[in-house]
C-alpha cells in the first residue's frame, strides 16, 4: 500500500483518499478499516489501528479536514491554500475510529 498523509483528532486519524482508488472504493463498500504505522530501521517500531470509518460527504464540511492536513504536512502558511486544492469533488475525508490498537517495539531485539 501506498503511503499516507495523516493527522490525529481526539481518539480518531484522520486522512483523505481519492473514490477511483482502490482504497477509495473499497471504504465506500465497507467501513471497516486498518491503518498500520511503522518504522523501517531499528528498532523496528509499529502501530496497528483498527476501526469503523466514515466519510464526510458534504463538500463544506471537508474543507476543515483538508486543511488541517495540509497544515500538518505543508505548513501553515501554505495549508488554506493546499486545502481547498484537496477538498474537491472526489476526494474522500476519512475519519478512522479505532476500535482496536496493537503495537510493539523493538522487534529486532537491538
Amino acid at each position: 500500500m501506498a503511503p499516507i498523509w495523516f493527522v490525529i483528532d481526539g481518539a480518531d486519524l484522520l486522512f483523505n483518499t481519492n473514490s477511483q482508488t482502490l482504497k477509495g472504493k473499497a471504504l465506500l463498500r465497507d467501513a471497516r478499516a486498518a491503518l498500520t504505522v511503522d518504522l523501517e530501521e531499528p528498532p523496528f517500531t509499529f502501530v496497528t489501528v483498527e476501526g469503523t470509518v466514515t466519510i464526510e460527504t458534504d463538500p463544506v464540511a471537508r474543507l476543515p479536514h483538508s486543511i488541517a492536513m495540509a497544515r500538518r504536512y505543508i505548513g501553515a502558511g501554505r495549508a488554506e491554500e493546499y486545502g481547498r486544492r484537496n477538498a474537491v469533488q472526489g476526494e474522500l475525508p476519512i475519519r478512522l475510529h479505532p476500535t482496536h490498537i496493537a503495537g510493539y517495539t523493538d522487534i529486532g531485539g537491538h
